[in-house]
């Protein structure tokens, strides 16, 4: 690995290209390193996990409307729409933004946490989506995967946007623009410029996970997907960028991040190393934000310890600084609280979360946000007993950069009216690599499995899944044939409409 020291460089000081961080990450982009089967393997789990949630959500209101905007926009020769049927094409930003919703609307596949938040598998609809309509084989575009994964991952560790109430698309956009410069194996000068373009127009600030969470928290990472293929679509015509993206006097780390006299380290793979970096990122078992998953599994665990849930007075939940201040109670969001809020705003609410997996006992992307289920009166007694502490122990832990070290959960004090404690901890979810039970392909297929049934049928299920596990020899029309199927009649907006300007 290389380290790569990044600061803001004054107009009159020259930078070479070659020395830009966004260089740095074309090079990566385009230097067809090995890929070995493990990383291979993990990315055919992320695809069978992205279609997973995916249909799970195609019929909820952000996705079928991001999907009647694609239908819009037929093409032959395009790319597929989860749900629709494969012979029925459209434009590849088009398709990406419809299935960039899709995958992100239950908040409920793959993430990393370092330095920042990220869901490094939003960079695979716009990456397949460009691989369909360019013909491009299985092998194409693992490569590109590989390559947009490496860049997410690599930039979440080494500069943090949340600080600066920046959302976390800005490293998305030029993560997936690599991806699709090394899919179509374009030159270094044309990658170099499309991140740069990525860059520049997906700064946008985090009031889309603050306060009142709209359907904007699904559509944001599809925005930031339709852009990189933009960006891409530009610069292979010969258009340039804003340069330095990241250096220059008037850009990103001066302006968005830590100021002019900012500076950060960014470790990015040597030219024609393995870009390993999918293999630090982990799934979702539960369907809720990803520093919820540990404290769902802890609060199951603990409930089996518990005879009466109204003998509880208060419950503390001692945590990191991202998960006070992001879903605790330390985000001063009263929404956090609200029995009739949205369901992204009980998603990124743990006193919500820990109080329903407490009393239930498990977890379910549907029934666990019910209007009946968060306004059932027992429930909201127990949610309003619940606070967050920051604790320096978990936030150093959830920081370290040893990603077999590092801890999401919390450590968690339930105190009694007759002042009796039950206190428990649990550090990383029963499904991350270092867990109790990692996921495997068959985990994968199983939750593939429980949220396609009775959507899909057996024959679309063993189609698709057996796709998959080839997706190392797809051809070009088998890579046009990677969707997963609903029967027609049970997908609402189906057809094109006439409710909006498209």
């Amino acid at each position: 690995m290389r380290q790569h020291k990044l600061r803001v460089y004054p107009s009159k000081e020259t930078l070479n290209r070659q020395d830009q961080l966004a260089w740095k990450m074309a090079e990566i982009c385009t230097d067809n390193a090995t890929i070995k089967d493990d990383v291979i393997d993990m990315v055919i789990n992320r695809v069978i996990d992205n279609a997973s949630v995916a249909i799970a959500a195609a019929n909820r209101r952000p996705v079928a409307s991001a999907r009647s905007m694609a239908l819009a926009h037929p093409r032959a020769g395009g790319a597929t729409v989860f749900g629709m049927p494969n012979d029925q094409k459209f434009s590849c930003e088009w398709a990406a933004w419809a299935n960039g919703t899709a995958v992100r609307e239950l908040d409920y596949h793959d993430t990393f946490l370092a330095a920042d938040y990220s869901h490094p598998g939003d960079n695979i609809p716009p990456i397949l989506a460009v691989a369909q309509q360019m013909g491009k084989t299985g092998k194409d575009f693992i490569r590109g995967a590989v390559a947009g994964y490496e860049l997410h991952v690599d930039l979440v560790k080494a500069i943090c946007l949340h600080k600066h109430k920046k959302d976390h698309i800005a490293h998305l956009a030029p993560a997936s623009a690599g991806g699709i410069g090394a899919l179509l194996n374009l030159p270094t000068e044309i990658v170099y410029q499309a991140i740069q373009q990525a860059v520049h127009v997906s700064f946008t600030t985090r009031q889309s996970r603050k306060g009142e969470i709209s359907s904007w928290k699904a559509y944001a990472p599809a925005h930031a997907g339709k852009l990189a293929i933009e960006a891409a679509d530009r610069c292979m015509r010969g258009e340039g960028a804003p340069s330095p993206i990241y250096e220059g006097e008037d850009s990103v780390i001066a302006y968005m991040l830590d100021g002019k006299d900012g500076q950060y380290l960014v470790t990015l793979p040597e030219t024609g190393e393995e870009k390993r970096a999918i293999l630090e990122t982990y799934t979702k078992e539960h369907s809720a934000e990803y520093q919820s998953q540990a404290l769902i599994d802890l609060a199951a665990r603990m409930k089996t310890k518990i005879t009466n849930f109204e003998d509880i007075k208060e419950i503390v939940i001692h945590t990191s600084h991202h998960t006070h201040y992001v879903i605790g109670t330390g985000a001063n969001d009263p929404q956090k609280m609200d029995p009739k809020a949205s369901r992204e705003t009980l998603d990124h609410s743990i006193m919500y979360i820990f109080a329903v997996a407490l009393q239930d006992g498990t977890w379910h992307h549907v029934d666990s946000y019910a209007p009946e289920r968060a306004n059932r009166p027992d429930t909201v007694r127990l949610w309003n007993k619940i606070r967050t502490v920051e604790d320096a122990k978990w936030t150093e832990m959830y920081h370290d950069q040893d990603p077999n070290k590092k801890r999401f959960g919390g450590r968690v004090e339930i105190i009694f009216n007759n002042g009796e404690k039950l206190v428990d901890e649990l550090g990383v979810a029963n499904a991350h690599p270092a867990g109790a039970k990692p996921f495997k392909r068959a985990d994968y297929i199983r939750k593939f499995d429980t949220l396609t049934s009775e959507i899909i049928t057996k024959d679309e299920r063993n189609r698709f899944i057996s796709l998959c596990e080839r997706l190392p020899e797809l051809t070009a029309t088998e890579i046009q044939q990677l969707n997963v199927q609903i029967p027609i009649d049970k997908l609402i907006n189906n057809k094109r409409d006439q409710k909006g300007i498209f």
